[in-house]
């Protein structure tokens, strides 16, 4: 990895004394910045809201905290002033922000989850007196994802094509609308709010908007409700599950700048970059989106070759929703 990349994996610091993002040494503990962005946790009343922890604890959205330099904070906050500007404005605004601006604001959230999870693994490991058990695979995932971060305040190219794929799409919800998801496992979130939802798979190098072709083109200039955005959120994070490969990514430093160049996919093995889709597992995620509707696995999968869909009629044209609650 190049040099000029902080990697804070390889001693596992994760301390409150040292920049997550550049791995400056913080002059006081309480140089910490949040990772939900204060104006749209003050515009959803999230402060005190419980946010579930993979241990099954809860937080909530005020407590999840990162410690940062002055320097890292200035292009934080640069990055998220363009996105706060456009969330503003609406879809359409969204929807003109670069990837890699949407990348680093997404990513920034999604790792700002993993730092704290991470801070609470080694402090319940303190607290047994157990060993950290941490996959190779995630730390490598992890690792990668902390590296590209770095863009917002390293200058970074993304070679021949992004390690991720952020897609914006127009939703008709309600106008208190605030959901968010994400999975840490297998890098992908997905947020849904005022006229817009997103989602975003933050290394796979593009492939599951591939493998979701069709759905992305039946939904495109398509104003959604709920449950169709919520039918593609599903699929992806599914596809997410069945994504088989654990990217690589090499790091060039030329000058001041770092190119960053995937890794093919491809392997000696020839396997299928995804592995089989399983109707009964599809329709048991779908049934969990679907949750704020009521639909149940049986009526999901009745025909397991064709799951019901708020996205497709049966001419395979887009379906328009009428008379669903939002």
């Amino acid at each position: 990895m190049a040099t000029k990349l902080y990697n804070p994996f390889l001693d596992f610091k994760f301390d409150n004394k040292t920049c997550f993002l550049t791995g400056e040494t913080l002059q006081s503990e309480d140089e910490q910045i949040q990772v939900f962005p204060m104006w749209m946790m003050r515009a959803f009343d999230l402060e005190e809201k419980p946010f579930k922890m993979l241990d099954e604890s809860f937080s909530t959205y005020k407590k999840l905290q990162l410690p940062c330099s002055t320097r890292a904070a200035a292009a934080i906050a640069a990055v998220d002033g363009l996105v706060e500007h456009a969330v503003e404005k609406g879809y359409e605004a969204v929807r003109e922000l670069e990837q890699e601006v949407l990348f680093q604001w997404i990513g920034k959230i999604l790792y700002g989850v993993v730092f704290n999870e991470i801070q609470a693994g080694i402090r319940h490991a303190v607290m047994t007196g157990e060993e950290l058990n941490f996959s190779q695979a995630l730390v490598q995932k992890f690792r990668n994802l902390h590296a590209m971060l770095q863009s917002m305040v390293i200058p970074m190219e993304f070679e021949h094509k992004n390690p991720f794929t952020i897609e914006v799409f127009h939703v008709d919800n309600a106008e208190e609308t605030f959901l968010y998801r994400d999975e840490i496992n297998t890098l992908i979130f997905s947020l849904r709010m005022k006229d817009f939802g997103l989602i975003a798979t933050l290394q796979d190098n593009g492939t599951n908007a591939i493998y979701h072709e069709e759905a992305l083109a039946l939904t495109k200039d398509e104003k959604l409700h709920p449950v169709q955005f919520e039918e593609i959120g599903a699929k992806y994070f599914y596809t997410a599950y069945l994504f088989n490969r654990l990217p690589e990514y090499t790091y060039m430093e030329v000058g001041d700048k770092v190119f960053v160049e995937p890794m093919p996919l491809n392997d000696w093995t020839m396997k299928p970059i995804f592995d089989n889709w399983q109707a009964k597992t599809y329709g048991q995620v779908l049934e969990n989106f679907w949750k704020p509707w009521g639909y149940t696995l049986f009526e999901i999968i009745k025909d397991p070759e064709n799951p019901m869909s708020f996205i497709k009629d049966e001419e395979g044209n887009f379906k328009t929703v009428e008379g669903l609650p939002r």
